[in-house]
């Protein structure tokens, strides 16, 4: 059997070919929903400015004892009366508002009893209580939000806090999906014999690529013919940043992906000890990437992950969503190699526990394994066997 490198090795090969990623487009904040932010967003000021009520209630300043104190006026929220409060002298102060200079201490409504212009407290409160200090939510030079964060809701929520309308984001890398063998038939194909399947790669795939941030392009199908190969491979490279193939690249007769790359392009990689995927291939064409990876889709869907993910996150300077679990059953590896595994994770009291429920042990071509947000169980290569209770390294899946 043939020596693979390892895939520690095979990672390092990759990240060291890997340039900068420096197409960006500016967009409103309302468009950049699941973009990824191309700089580092720092506060311009403190936040909030000056100290602010943090409810309804009554701004005095703070002094052991007090518990009558004298109404002046109120301050609505978004007012700035310019007040200075002395003494036993209080405001009336509504959630948002400014603190009265001079005061330091917010009283809540429901703890005073109003007495024309008199306020009794009844239920005395530290001092300092519900005021936001200068500086609460953030301080100016603070990062807020770091370079090649996918920006959710509450991200977009805090840009327009910060008065920031557009964005600039990393365009989405050109990703093409192009499935190959005489035996798989596109969506809405009919089979014609038993031999025949539909193709679940290309879908699942551009479904992978779409949620790590890049935009797919899906293929047609092609036949294992040499020619017909080559063509395809070339051509879809042509509008591009990255492709993935699927099948032809292990030691069959018909396939003919793994020789159309050894004739055009420079190979980087030539198969990892991993399982699966080991006989994965990946070349460089210039500054674009081709990923030849298994055709059995859940091979083929766990190197995406493997790979071609690394490749996206690092252009967009995102980390492995890698995280420490806790086995919840006994599990004996199957093979000599660094292994990825199906899992189910499950949050139990704050601590996240790995099963199989549900999970089928057999070929690589079991897509079902991959349902229900499913993870991949991390088994070094050295590990044969995985008792209940220990911990373990778990990756998430593109969810």
């Amino acid at each position: 059997m043939k020596d693979f490198m390892s895939y520690a090795d095979s990672l390092k090969i990759l990240k060291d070919t890997i340039n900068a990623w420096e197409k960006v487009e500016k967009v409103a904040i309302t468009d950049a929903l699941d973009r990824n932010i191309a700089y580092d967003v720092k506060a311009t000021e403190n936040y909030p400015a000056k100290p602010v009520s943090a409810m309804d209630g009554y701004a005095f300043a703070f002094k052991d004892g007090l518990n009558e104190l004298e109404l002046i006026t109120d301050l609505p929220a978004g007012s700035d009366k310019g007040l200075h409060v002395e003494g036993s002298k209080c405001v009336k102060t509504f959630t948002g508002s400014l603190m009265s200079e001079g005061t330091d201490t917010l009283v809540p409504v429901e703890n005073v009893e109003v007495s024309g212009s008199k306020i009794i407290i009844k239920k005395s409160v530290p001092k300092g209580f519900a005021v936001r200090a200068v500086g609460e939510s953030y301080k100016k030079g603070e990062i807020l939000i770091k370079k090649g964060t996918r920006l959710t809701y509450s991200e977009i929520a805090l840009l327009a806090e910060l008065g920031v309308f557009h964005v600039s984001v990393f365009i989405r890398p050109r990703v093409a999906i192009l499935a190959t063998g005489s035996e798989i038939k596109d969506l809405g194909e009919p089979l014609d014999s038993p031999a025949q399947i539909h193709s679940s790669n290309h879908v699942g795939i551009a479904m992978q690529i779409r949620k790590m941030g890049a935009e797919p392009i899906i293929c047609e199908i092609v036949r294992d013919k040499a020619e017909l190969v080559e063509k395809a491979i070339i051509n879809a490279l042509k509008s591009a940043d990255i492709l993935v193939t699927t099948g032809g690249i292990s030691m069959g007769d018909y396939d003919f992906v793994k020789g159309a790359l050894n004739e055009n392009f420079s190979l980087i990689i030539e198969g990892a000890a991993i399982k699966p995927g080991r006989h994965i291939r990946v070349a460089k064409s210039g500054d674009k990437y081709i990923f030849a990876l298994p055709g059995f889709p859940y091979s083929a869907m766990v190197m995406c992950v493997l790979y071609v993910r690394v490749l996206i996150n690092t252009w967009f300077s995102q980390e492995e969503p890698k995280i420490t679990a806790i086995m919840d059953e006994d599990y004996k590896k199957r093979s000599p190699f660094l292994e990825f595994t199906a899992v189910n994770l499950e949050n139990r009291d704050g601590k996240i526990f790995v099963n199989l429920d549900g999970k089928k042990l057999g070929s690589s071509a079991i897509v079902n394994n991959l349902t229900n947000e499913a993870a991949l169980l991390i088994i070094p290569k050295e590990t044969e066997f995985i008792a209940k209770g220990e911990v373990v390294e778990v990756l998430k899946m593109p969810c």
